[in-house]
């Protein structure tokens, strides 16, 4: 049996990573949805979301690289 700890840090581990990927999958389904009457805009949205991974992961892959200290 799993204890409960263990949940509770995939949990939060999947909260985190939600909250890292969200803005940029929004970015690219909007840059999907004008990429025919705004190519330009589309591209910029790509980048953007791009940009947005990378930084993200650089920060939240920090902060989940830090060992969990449970009391």
């Amino acid at each position: 049996m799993i204890p409960l700890i263990l949940d509770e840090e995939i949990f939060l581990v999947l909260i985190i990573l939600g909250i890292m990927c969200s803005p940029a999958i929004i970015m690219t389904l909007i840059g999907f949805g004008i990429r025919q009457r705004h190519p330009r805009a589309a591209k910029v949205l790509f980048i953007l979301s791009v940009v947005n991974v990378i930084v993200s992961l650089g920060v939240c892959g920090m902060t989940l690289t830090e060992p969990l200290s449970i009391h």
